[in-house]
């Protein structure tokens, strides 16, 4: 694959940016100034420089970020910083069908939702994901503005209703963590889907986290507003349940 194509390929710019950063000494592999734009290079595995910065080659973006509060999944915020200002400029632009589109965030959490978000740029990989078909499991800790029932534990796993759907949605599970917290596994996502089920229990969120999707859990060691690359493991965990 031609260097200034392997750039663009991760969202360094258009062809002819890419081109530029190759003829003007800006990129660096395998530790030697590359300055020939058509130079070919094997893409797996490849670790590349720009600017002094390393970026590996991925030909699908794959992303874990914690959420921090206070953020948007949306590429026009109305409100809040957007969470894509948290990624390197590369990640936002790298192209999809030969328009730039960058990753996208899988599903929406609220602006006060914290945690775990996946980001990709690979459709097939986004509805998988997403597809109330697949049934993935999604954890929520739920922080209540009210002492946590047997009751309203009951009636989140037997199913409330909410007021745009007569048929009743419960829990793929539910647990008390404290006297004012739960663990709530959904397997679909409808809007404000977690606040509403509470209030419908007789309870309210006051702090919403979400900790796992399938049997992937937000690492331990990744702050909020910090992203890393999926490995090849992350992905299967991903695709089981809990």
């Amino acid at each position: 694959m031609r260097a200034d194509d392997i750039l663009f390929s991760q969202g360094f710019g258009t062809r002819r940016i890419c081109a530029g950063l190759v003829e003007q000494g800006h990129v660096r592999i395998g530790g030697r100034v590359v300055e020939d734009p058509a130079q070919e290079f094997e893409p797996q595995g490849l670790v590349f420089d720009v600017d002094g910065v390393a970026w590996e080659f991925h030909d699908k973006a794959y992303l874990v970020l914690n959420k921090p509060a206070g953020t948007e999944c949306s590429q026009k915020p109305s409100t809040y910083p957007s969470v894509y200002t948290l990624l390197p400029g590369p990640l936002r632009q790298r192209p999809n069908k030969g328009a730039v589109q960058g990753v996208q965030a899988i599903g929406r959490l609220d602006a006060d939702t914290t945690g775990l978000l996946l980001l990709s740029d690979d459709g097939v990989f986004i509805h998988r994901m997403t597809s109330p078909k697949r049934h993935v499991p999604k954890v929520y800790e739920v922080g209540t503005k009210h002492p946590v029932t047997p009751a309203q534990v009951t009636k989140l796993q037997a199913g409330v209703v909410l007021d745009d759907d007569p048929k009743p949605v419960r829990a793929a599970a539910c647990e008390a963590t404290g006297d004012q917290s739960l663990r709530l596994t959904l397997l679909e996502g409808k809007y404000h889907q977690v606040k509403r089920m509470v209030a419908a229990a007789g309870n309210r969120v006051e702090t919403l986290h979400r900790s796992r999707i399938g049997a992937f859990e937000l690492p331990a060691d990744l702050a909020p507003g910090q992203w890393r690359w999926l490995r090849p493991d992350d992905l299967l965990l991903l695709s089981r349940a809990p």
